[in-house]
């Protein structure tokens, strides 16, 4: 297995110059994969099997990513923003129980990547004051949104609070480790659908 490089980079300085197409398409590939095998494997996944799954080689992913700390952060901002961005794209997709119990589906992946990451990303969050500042809040605003448009066309009950909502889905998030945790949990989000629904003033 390659050593891994012990100096941390700064992320602005090493991300400054423009990458070329073909370099931008495999630094995409590479935390697109990353976000799969860290969810599966957890932190310690071997980052030769994430170069060899993204179709690269071991020194491309170390040039994009000197540290293992680099990837681990860009993967997480990656995670957030993308969860962040389907808020919007459901939306305008989809009626709005059906957007709001997609989002939560999507939730459910976002949360298996975020505990595979979680020990680096406890120390991620408490070393880098601008990752906690810039990631923060923004899932709850999200999910805000589509509870919000939700409740005002009456497909969810009316009582509804989108952080009684994240808080229940917060729940996943600590539940046992098993192989059938994404199969349950997707279940779960549905038996909270039925519940945001049951006595809305809109029946579907």
């Amino acid at each position: 297995m390659a050593a891994e490089p012990s100096a941390i980079p700064d992320q602005k300085t090493a991300e400054a110059k423009p990458l070329r197409a073909d370099a931008q398409r495999n630094r995409d590939r590479l935390a697109e994969v990353a976000a799969s095998v860290f969810a599966e494997r957890g932190i310690d996944a071997s980052l030769e099997e994430i170069a060899r799954r993204a179709g690269v080689g071991i020194g491309t992913l170390y040039r994009h990513f000197p540290t293992r700390e680099h990837l681990v952060e860009v993967v997480y901002r990656r995670e957030v923003e993308g969860l962040c961005a389907a808020a919007d794209e459901l939306a305008t997709k989809h009626p709005s129980d059906v957007a709001l119990e997609e989002w939560m589906r999507r939730f459910v992946d976002y949360i298996a990547t975020k505990r595979g990451l979680a020990t680096s990303l406890r120390i991620l969050l408490t070393a880098n004051a601008n990752l906690y500042s810039d990631t923060s809040g923004r899932v709850s605003a999200a999910l805000r949104q589509l509870v919000e448009a939700a409740v005002a066309d009456g497909t969810i009950r009316g009582d509804v609070d989108a952080s009684d909502v994240l808080h229940a889905l917060g729940g996943i998030y600590s539940a046992p480790d098993t192989p059938d945790w994404r199969d349950r949990s997707r279940r779960l989000v549905r038996l909270l659908m039925d519940g945001l629904r049951f006595g809305a003033a809109k029946a579907r």
